[in-house]
């Protein structure tokens, strides 16, 4: 009798741990896996780390947008990420003028594009209340044709779990030993952005474009550029981005 209980407590026990571990199992594959920036590849200046402040606005129009202008704010949008995109839970706010500016000139209007800020939402401006603290990436930014007065910014909210589309800055580097360049041909920059689909965590503040060893007639397309495993281009691989073109036939005879 106590040999077919010690039986039936093992044969129960080892159940229940194929169950648990089984559990265990499913529960890892449905965690969301973690990214982080890999050596070698670019990632954000922490010297441009800030919380961009802002308040709420109970209503929206061309005239509630002027006088919050005129009192020194941006009429801003916060959305929540959906495809991407934006979509619903969307949130009115007002930014302060001179704080957006400011990074809009520091970084650049496409780098200030492919970047992270945390956003706080307070009751007015000064108080040490926070209604809302969100991380979020600038998805659209209008400027002032002649002055370049910022005249709104619409948010988009990043946490861990979203992916997010990101025109992503092209810097190009090498062009001083170029084997084309130093020939005299010219560079012919195609496209300053890719745009990809990016974990929200490993956002790259730009992709570098190495030109060392382009000669005349070659170029570089997307599919070549050198980017973290998990980004996932939303373009066709094989558009060029950067091009060395090769000399004018009318060049050519005035070399002989």
């Amino acid at each position: 009798m106590l040999i077919r209980r010690a039986a039936a407590l093992s044969a129960a026990t080892i159940h229940h741990l194929r169950r648990f571990s089984t559990a265990a199992l499913l529960q890892e594959i449905d965690a969301p896996p973690i990214f982080t920036y890999l050596e070698g590849f670019p990632r954000p200046d922490p010297k441009y780390d800030e919380t961009i402040h802002a308040i709420p606005r109970d209503a929206s129009g061309k005239s509630i947008a002027a006088k919050e202008r005129k009192a020194g704010r941006v009429p801003s949008i916060v959305f929540e990420a959906e495809d991407g995109q934006h979509g619903g839970n969307k949130r009115i706010i007002s930014v302060q003028s001179n704080q957006v500016k400011k990074l809009v000139n520091h970084l650049g209007q496409s780098f200030f594009l492919s970047r992270l800020f945390d956003l706080e939402v307070r009751p007015e401006f000064g108080s040490s209340e926070v209604v809302e603290k969100v991380r979020v990436l600038p998805r659209k930014i209008h400027l002032h044709p002649s002055t370049d007065a910022v005249l709104n910014v619409t948010f988009i909210r990043a946490p861990s779990s979203a992916w997010l589309k990101v025109d992503v800055p092209l810097v190009f580097r090498g062009d001083d030993v170029s084997p084309g360049l130093k020939k005299g041909s010219s560079l012919n920059i195609i496209k300053r952005t890719v745009k990809f689909l990016c974990p929200a965590d490993i956002i790259p503040p730009f992709i570098d474009v190495d030109l060392s060893e382009l000669d005349v007639g070659q170029k570089i397309i997307s599919g070549n550029l050198n980017i973290h495993p998990a980004l996932k281009l939303l373009r066709s691989k094989d558009e060029a981005v950067v091009k060395i073109m090769g000399a004018r036939v009318s060049d050519q005879r005035k070399s002989k």
